[in-house]
């Protein structure tokens, strides 16, 4: 079982703690990585676009000239796709991009993930990360004290530290409930407040 330092929001450390091997020491199984990010980025596409076929457009539906004798393309009417202001072929339309993963595999990609960032020791606790007030200084000052630069913060729910951070190009607050493993590896660094990092221990171990 990984113990790690605990540190307070000015870098001392004021403990330790210990990591689950069943969640920050697990096996990293990359193919796992490929799976679950691509299914969460496809979760998040609306597949709202949508075009006009011939049927959709607006217009008349006379035959434009006689089926036989022109020495041109027979044609129905103005809505085929061929025209200026017709009907697309084969346009876009609403759907879901959705990629069923099953719940065991969604939750060993992420053991893998904080695996990784353990196993490079990337994962920093901190014992309390409570801010009096909402000041987006402060965690900029805390991440320029542990010398990182894109990093994602996770906390219990804390709305002071959330709008704090969100205006930082390069930090992300997570609620630990909402962790998961895109953001894990979008960032090289994952701070856990010391309730952050037993929620995970108990959750997914």
């Amino acid at each position: 079982m990984p113990v790690v330092p605990v540190y307070n929001l000015e870098r001392k450390q004021v403990g330790t703690f210990d990591l689950s091997d069943a969640v920050f020491g697990t096996e990293v199984k990359e193919h796992l990585f490929h799976e679950v990010v691509r299914s969460q980025l496809a979760a998040a596409r609306q597949g709202t676009h949508a075009t006009k076929e011939r049927s959709d457009v607006a217009g008349s539906v006379r035959k434009i000239y006689k089926q036989k004798g022109t020495g041109r393309a027979r044609h129905g009417n103005r809505k085929a796709g061929i025209f200026v202001g017709g009907g697309t072929t084969f346009g876009p339309h609403p759907r879901e991009y959705i990629l069923k993963v099953n719940k065991k595999v969604r939750a060993a990609a992420l053991c893998s993930a904080l695996s990784r960032r353990a196993e490079e020791n990337q994962i920093v606790i901190i014992d309390d990360m409570t801010l009096p007030a909402i000041k987006t200084k402060q965690v900029a000052g805390l991440l320029k004290r542990f010398e990182v630069k894109k990093v994602l913060i996770v906390d219990v729910h804390n709305e002071n530290l959330q709008l704090s951070t969100q205006n930082l190009p390069h930090a992300q607050f997570l609620a630990v409930g909402g962790i998961n493993v895109y953001d894990i590896l979008k960032h090289d660094t994952v701070f856990l407040s010391k309730a952050a990092a037993q929620a995970l221990n108990e959750r997914m171990a």
